[in-house]
């Protein structure tokens, strides 16, 4: 039997997790749901029906696993411990901070219904995080590093959009080459927020708008911009749309250590990726987690989970018996 799976929110990740879907025969996309009038969302899979979100609770007990597809911000602190009062769920929430909120949020609600709420999936949290674990846990004396780019940032698009003045724009997080290098090195540095990643804005200004003002407001913008060496470049909508309209990203995870008798044999673990587009991709990311999220919930399982809870098997269409002999 397919997992039957319903989306929820139909933006770019949502239309990825539709894509991801067609490439797992185990699983079978049932439903979409939308906060918008249902007419009026064109998916990609016209035969799959798309419902309005105020009817999720005549769905209880007829969909396997629901993929939220929200934003981080606004809609997952409410929507997956909402969601997982009645399904199994998979979310991408990613403000770091607050993880342990909305854990603590989410396993309160999918312990009471006996649901699996698999929280914060995707690349990072999820992937990079699961890497980081690995890495500290081989090489108990060592060092952390994370970069993340080149790649369009959307938290950081979105707040430049919001100051006065601009139309449109794309920033750009990018590695600084000579950090990543001095760790590959072995050097172990103490880095600075501004020594490992620069930041670069293509702004699309209102006619007219004072420029330099814009400008400031963006390098000087807190939590965003002000701890980082930041490019801004004023383009017309046109070259927006032809130059940036892609969504790359990835980034590295390094951990450097030292094993041997008296520590002296350097160590370097390094996992990287480069992605051609961040929601498609994460998108791949929960379809596994869905699928891993219906078998720990058949096996009795309820709470809320993150990637690190999760038996890497329970994540793959193939049987054990498969993975020993292909994989192991």
């Amino acid at each position: 039997m397919s997992i039957r799976i319903g989306i929820v929110g139909y933006g770019n990740l949502g239309r990825g997790v539709e894509l991801a879907l067609r490439m797992n025969p185990d699983m079978e996309l049932a439903a979409f749901f939308t906060r918008r009038p249902p007419e009026t969302l064109k998916t990609l899979s016209p035969e799959v029906p798309v419902y309005h979100v105020d009817t999720l609770a005549d769905f209880a007990g007829k969909l396997d696993v629901l993929i939220l597809c929200g934003g981080s911000a606004t809609d997952l602190p409410r929507q997956t411990p909402d969601c997982a009062r009645l399904f199994n769920v998979v979310d991408s929430f990613d403000t770091h901070a607050k993880i342990p909120q909305h854990f603590a949020a989410c396993d309160e609600a999918s312990k009471a219904s006996g649901k699996v709420a698999l929280i914060s999936a995707g690349w990072d949290p999820g992937l990079f995080s699961l890497q980081r674990l690995m890495g500290q846990c081989i090489l108990p004396n060592g060092n952390d590093y994370t970069f993340w780019g080149t790649g369009i940032s959307q938290g950081h698009s979105d707040a430049i959009r919001r100051i006065p003045g601009v139309v449109d724009a794309k920033q750009y997080t990018i590695p600084v080459p000579q950090a990543l290098q001095r760790v590959r090195s072995g050097e172990n540095p103490t880095l600075t927020t501004r020594e490992k990643h620069t930041r670069e804005c293509f702004v699309v200004a209102q006619e007219g708008a004072d420029l330099a003002r814009i400008e400031n407001d963006i390098k000087t913008m807190p939590n965003y911009f002000a701890d980082y060496d930041t490019t801004v470049h004023f383009i017309s909508q046109e070259e927006l749309l032809r130059d940036h309209s892609g969504m790359p990203h990835g980034g590295f995870v390094l951990r450097t250590g030292f094993t041997g008798e008296n520590g002296e044999t350097p160590q370097l673990i390094e996992y990287s990726l480069k992605l051609g587009s961040n929601p498609e991709f994460t998108a791949s990311v929960l379809v596994c987690c869905a699928r891993a999220v219906y078998r720990m919930n058949q096996e009795g399982q309820s709470g809320a989970k993150t990637i690190f809870d999760v038996p890497p098997a329970y994540l793959s269409p193939k049987s054990g018996e498969e993975l020993r002999e292909k994989l192991l």
